[in-house]
């Protein structure tokens, strides 16, 4: 019996050239390319004939968070920069509610070059030529290795949401090894994104186009949404010799009737697109295994709470358990927070099939792929490497699917 906390990360590494990162998309989404693992088996296809590949009886799930420009330059009177990465609201804690503020708000930052910023606020002008505003930063704590930053400005016609688009910069990820440009501002969004939050895109979306969803709607294939929030510490390596030293990240979903009630009653293969997609519904049933027990703080769940947890409730009485937690709290819908780690040795309960791109060496989000399919994620990635495949947030796709 494989236990998931004594594996050691070395056994999930793999070298990756630099030149096999994609360092810009392609010109077309869904040209990317397309590795199939079908139960063993690896074909290749382009991304466009997604549907081909699927069954009919199946729901695709994607998750529709939306990357906010979470990267922001301060300069003293020195003309020493200071970076300040917005990692998650603080007061408030409601995202929807964040980015509605007209006066000021603290959020959970890392701050760039720190020591340079002894104390006092800083400020810039800030504007969109329609508007313009002061905006003011200040430390006030920190938590979690990070530092709380209250920020507040001066125009009370200026919600936080567009405080965020006119100051901040899309925050790509570090590998890239080079500052964001105008084509990241479209590109590293998926065009279903809707909910603002994340710092980091649900990058297996990235791939999809309006003909690729015609196409999967044409076969019948249904589609729903789900909202999490990614964090930045999806791009975390692991820097521990075991799995269990390695602290996960939090992250936060939400909870509605259109993804709980769905989910009662599917009796279809899931597919989820990207790895906080399959976060986002294995955490939801354990989550809902929680509220059938009567369990405390059913919303939450701990980084290896899943393995503790009777596995023997039903899927669909554990999204029941939620649905009924949903309608008693009396809200339209309820935040939850995982920081659940998938690794080998975890038993998949909704996620079916997985769409996904390429991931770095010994990260949690490779853990996760190897928990789906085994030790075949060494052939999988092996097949990519020797057949040309982009890897990472900006470079091709894989289909694992898995059982009948």
């Amino acid at each position: 019996m494989i236990v998931p906390s004594d594996l050691s990360i070395s056994d999930f590494n793999y070298p990756l050239p630099d030149e096999r990162i994609a360092k810009y998309p392609l010109a077309e989404r869904d040209q990317s390319k397309l590795l199939v693992y079908n139960n063993g088996d690896i074909t290749e296809d382009v991304f466009r004939n997604l549907a081909a590949h699927l069954d009919a009886d199946s729901v695709i799930v994607t998750n529709n968070t939306k990357v906010i420009r979470a990267r922001m330059e301060f300069f003293k009177d020195s003309g020493a920069r200071i970076e300040i990465f917005c990692l998650e609201p603080h007061e408030p804690a409601e995202y929807s509610t964040m980015f509605s503020q007209t006066d000021s708000c603290v959020w959970l930052c890392y701050v760039g070059n720190s020591k340079k910023w002894k104390n006092g606020p800083l400020t810039k002008q800030i504007g969109n030529g329609q508007k313009s505003t002061t905006l003011s930063i200040t430390r006030v704590g920190t938590d979690r290795d990070a530092q709380l930053i209250r920020f507040e400005w001066d125009n009370p016609n200026v919600a936080f949401g567009e405080i965020v688009d006119w100051a901040g910069q899309i925050p790509i990820p570090p590998y890239l090894n080079r500052k964001s440009e105008a084509i990241d501002d479209v590109r590293y969004q998926t065009i279903y994104s809707a909910e603002k939050g994340s710092v980091a895109a649900p990058t297996a979306g990235l791939h999809f186009t309006q003909a690729v969803f015609d196409s999967l709607k044409a076969k019948g294939i249904e589609h729903l949404n789900v909202t999490l929030h990614v964090g930045a510490g999806t791009f975390k390596p692991v820097q521990t010799e075991t799995i269990g030293e390695h602290p996960m990240h939090i992250e936060h979903f939400v909870l509605s009737d259109e993804i709980l009630k769905p989910l009662c009653d599917n009796k279809k293969k899931v597919v989820a697109v990207g790895t906080t997609t399959v976060r986002t519904l294995e955490s939801m049933y354990w989550m809902g295994v929680k509220a059938k027990l009567g369990l405390e703080n059913p919303l939450d769940l701990g980084q290896w709470e899943a393995y503790s947890l009777p596995d023997t409730v039903a899927v669909a009485d554990a999204f029941a358990a939620l649905f009924d937690l949903l309608h008693q709290s009396g809200h339209q819908e309820l935040t939850a927070s995982t920081c659940i780690m998938i690794a080998p040795g975890y038993q998949y309960k909704v996620v079916d099939n997985l769409i996904t791109n390429f991931h770095q060496p010994q990260s949690t989000l490779l853990l996760l792929v190897s928990a789906l399919i085994g030790d075949n994620w060494h052939r999988v990635y092996d097949y990519a490497l020797a057949h040309d495949f982009r890897f990472l947030s900006y470079g091709d796709s894989c289909l694992l699917k898995v059982g009948k």
